[in-house]
């Protein structure tokens, strides 16, 4: 029996997503993937970093296919796990290099988390010093899945200039058309002989009748393993690792016959994420992009129908659709109808948001983006474009929810916040160039307070005589410190009428109005101010003139209690593996930080989370230290915890 004869052609489209640390090629690989499918994107000159997912379709013999290629930066890691929860598989791309395998950690237990059959692609074979096996070695204790090893290279005068199937025992030498048959080689048989029986014993672990083969030592049938393989591979019990050079078209191919033979169909995933069928349509946004191309310009919701059939027109939750589109050669083409399982760009769901179901009352788990962890102040450069500023910034937070814009109410400041410099450089340039907004960026203020030390007793009096009627309003004030946190309070005290009841509570109120700015320039907090005395005149008395006598009461005596700075310090959780545990103590305490302890981070063998109080005055840029000591890998959560005397530090 041969493998075409036990494979079961699955049943309409399938879909991919490609994912990976920066500079492993992914993007190369998604370019040769669809060329090799007849579908290759037209060349937009020299490659850069992938910062916005992107989305091909093809047909390889003869069943249709949409890849995604997610952005590869740590700071784009919400668009990948948005792209994992639409596809039916994962293609995990590195370099062939122990060293160069940081993110692939974070990447692993991600696409696990989602429960996604993935396999491994080790990028730019070409390149490799030292054996395949020691990085199948350095990624397995990340794996929680066994990595097993489908190919042996071939390696002549320092180069890799084939390989050699595990399973069928064939060699293969890289040639312009990917691969050609040769013989094998005498010294690979006995490599290839204990990897394939590495093989089979992982397969045995999860098939009894293999299992009975082994421990009898009878060698299973080339066609025996395969159909394990393929029942593994597709359920994602096990991770298969092959390798290849894309930037020079070698293993593509090889790549193209696994992905077609161990892919489960879309009926599969949707069975594994909970759908059940139904000819009612039913459709999830897992990308919006309000888009500016020649043959598109308005709003696109990249879905994926999960059941039932869509056509162009159609009504969807009382929304008509806009338009159904797939990408063909790097081009956006207009479709009339797609069915069950496609990834697809649908035109002006305008009240569709990203992770929306569409269809159906049933919810569908999607991804929470995390908390932003950096930010920048910014305003229009010309105040009359803060309306267009607004509509942009609404737009573009819609395209990518791990953006976030907040308003600052104690600096006042407009903050876009993201997980980075280089997501938030990336929102500012689309700002510029898709919405036309020029933006001033600055650095965000700290926000500051101000309390005092000392209780204070104030006299203050106003006496105006302008021609008839005067201003006259003379109160005594007690101005103490409070326990930090209490805030403000004002108590009446007045006897015997000094102040006529009416004019209280003018009092009280410009005693907390006079709080928003003290003698240091910041808003003052935890006072207590109490009007004890005072006195009045039956004409020139008025809430005006009670209210400019306790503002400059106010004024004088905080100058006067001692004023101390107050800066906000935060509870910060750093979740770094925990080879990294001390680095990241260290970074908190040369950030003023109070280290509380630390623990292992649930869920995550291998890593810890480390506990401190920090001033935020010190974590503006703390990610971008923290990432560069952690090799990208050092996340970190904050909340406010309280206010305590600056004691020096950046910013004071």
């Amino acid at each position: 029996m041969t493998r075409s004869a036990w494979k079961a052609e699955p049943a309409g489209p399938r879909s991919v997503a490609l994912v990976g640390p920066y500079g492993s090629g992914k993007s190369t690989l998604f370019d040769a993937l669809l060329a090799s499918a007849g579908a290759a994107p037209k060349r937009q000159g020299t490659r850069s970093m992938t910062t916005e997912l992107r989305l091909g379709h093809c047909t390889f013999m003869g069943e249709p296919w949409a890849l995604v290629d997610c952005p590869g930066s740590v700071e784009f890691a919400y668009e990948t796990a948005a792209a994992l929860a639409a596809v039916d598989f994962a293609i995990v791309v590195c370099e062939p290099s122990a060293d160069r395998l940081a993110n692939l950690p974070v990447l692993l237990k991600t696409i696990e988390a989602a429960g996604l059959p993935h396999l491994i692609f080790i990028n730019k074979i070409d390149t490799l010093a030292g054996q395949v096996r020691e990085i199948v070695a350095a990624l397995q204790p990340h794996s929680r899945y066994p990595l097993v090893l489908r190919q042996i290279p071939i390696r002549e005068h320092d180069a890799i200039t084939g390989y050699v199937d595990v399973v069928s025992e064939r060699a293969y030498h890289y040639c312009s058309e990917d691969s050609e048959r040769v013989a094998l080689p005498n010294e690979l048989r006995a490599p290839e002989q204990e990897a394939l029986a590495g093989l089979t014993e992982v397969l045995a672990d999860h098939d009894d009748a293999l299992l009975e083969k082994v421990i009898e030592d009878i060698a299973p049938t080339c066609d025996e393993i395969f159909a394990t393989l393929h029942k593994d591979q597709a359920s994602g019990t096990i991770v298969q690792v092959l390798f290849g050079a894309a930037a020079r078209g070698h293993g593509i191919f090889r790549l193209w016959k696994a992905l077609r033979h161990d892919v489960p169909p879309a009926a599969e995933t949707a069975k594994r994420r909970g759908i059940a069928p139904s000819d009612q349509p039913l459709v999830q946004i897992f990308k919006t992009v309000h888009a500016g191309q020649a043959a598109y310009a308005g709003k696109l919701s990249y879905a994926r129908l999960w059941r039932g059939g869509l056509s162009d027109g159609a009504q969807l939750d009382g929304s008509r659709v806009g338009g159904l589109y797939r990408f063909v050669n790097g081009e956006i083409s207009r479709i009339q109808s797609v069915g069950a399982g496609e990834l697809v760009a649908i035109g002006r769901l305008e009240n569709a948001l990203t992770g929306a179901v569409i269809g159906d009352t049933a919810a569908l788990a999607f991804p929470e983006p995390s908390a932003p962890v950096y930010a920048f102040a910014i305003a229009a450069k010309d105040r009359k474009d803060d309306v267009k500023l607004s509509g942009a910034l609404r737009k573009l937070v819609e395209e990518d929810p791990s953006l976030s814009v907040a308003h600052a109410r104690e600096t006042g400041e407009t903050l876009l916040c993201g997980q980075g410099e280089i997501h938030l450089n990336g929102a500012l340039e689309r700002l510029a160039s898709v919405y036309n907004c020029q933006i001033q960026v600055t650095t965000p203020k700290v926000a500051y307070k101000e309390t005092i030390k000392h209780d204070v007793k104030q006299h203050s009096r106003l006496k105006r005589q302008t021609g008839g009627h005067g201003q006259f309003a003379d109160v005594v004030l007690e101005v103490a410190p409070r326990a930090r946190g209490e805030g403000f309070s004002f108590i009446d005290k007045i006897v015997g009428g000094a102040v006529p009841r009416q004019y209280i509570p003018s009092v009280g109120e410009a005693a907390e109005e006079a709080m928003q700015k003290g003698p240091l320039g910041y808003p003052v907090v935890d006072v207590e101010v109490t009007l004890t005395d005072g006195s009045f005149h039956s004409v020139d008395s008025s809430d005006m003139a009670f209210r400019t006598a306790t503002r400059s009461g106010i004024a004088e005596a905080l100058a006067k209690a001692d004023p101390v700075l107050l800066e906000p310090i935060d509870h910060v959780t750093v979740s770094v593996p925990n080879r990294f545990t001390a680095a990241a103590q260290r970074l908190l305490s040369g950030r003023r930080g109070q280290i509380l302890g630390y623990a292992e981070h649930e869920g995550w063998p291998g890593w810890d989370d480390v506990e401190a109080l920090v001033p935020a005055a010190e974590l503006g840029d703390f990610i971008l230290q923290l990432r560069a000591e952690t090799t990208g890998l050092g996340s970190f959560a904050r909340r406010f915890d309280h206010l305590a005397e600056a004691r020096g530090g950046k910013g004071h």
